[in-house]
């Protein structure tokens, strides 16, 4: 087994839990539909964080040329896969007894899931600099842009329909140029 695969045994298992906990709560809002106040923000945001968890276990198949793997790099990887899975755990709302406004539950958790998205942006640079060896400049600039979007969405989150509309066009590029 390589360092590779072992290491990524553990990102696998984190980015595995922030799928399940997205795909839970997505299946759980829906048996409560009759109870829900659906927001197609909340929706955007849900399938942004799903498109990150999936687009971080894409890139890392090209870390696989890595041969000799830094502790530090491990727990960088490890701190992005958690952050991810953060975003996740509170980009969806569990649905309770009452009735459900997607959208106030966006403005109120969407805070604390972009603050995990927040701190996964930092991860991005690390990764692209350090690991893959990709110019600086270009290296901070993107994640730049998402993490003013997280301080946006944490600062103002009654523009959270605004912030997610955006946020899906800065993912879609983010794809675009990692995949």
């Amino acid at each position: 087994m390589t360092q590779h695969e072992y290491i990524f045994i553990s990102v696998s298992i984190i980015l595995g839990l922030a799928i399940t906990r997205l795909l839970h709560n997505a299946a759980m809002l829906i048996r409560a539909k009759d109870r829900i106040s659906f927001h197609w923000s909340s929706a955007i945001w849900a399938f942004c964080i799903m498109l990150y968890v999936l687009q971080l276990w894409w890139v890392g198949w090209g870390l696989r040329v890595i041969e000799q793997w830094q502790f530090i790099d491990f727990i960088v990887l490890v701190f992005g896969c958690s952050c991810l899975y953060g975003a996740a755990e509170m980009a969806l709302s569990e649905p309770g007894e009452g009735t459900l406004d997607m959208l106030d539950e966006s403005q109120q958790f969407g805070r604390l899931s972009a603050l995990s998205m927040l701190l996964y942006f930092f991860v991005g640079p690390y990764l692209n600099i350090v690991l893959y060896g990709y110019p600086v400049l270009p290296s901070l600039i993107v994640p730049s842009i998402g993490i003013l979007l997280m301080i946006l969405v944490i600062s103002m989150p009654s523009q959270f329909k605004l912030w997610s509309a955006l946020f899906l066009i800065y993912s879609v590029n983010i794809l675009v140029l990692t995949v």
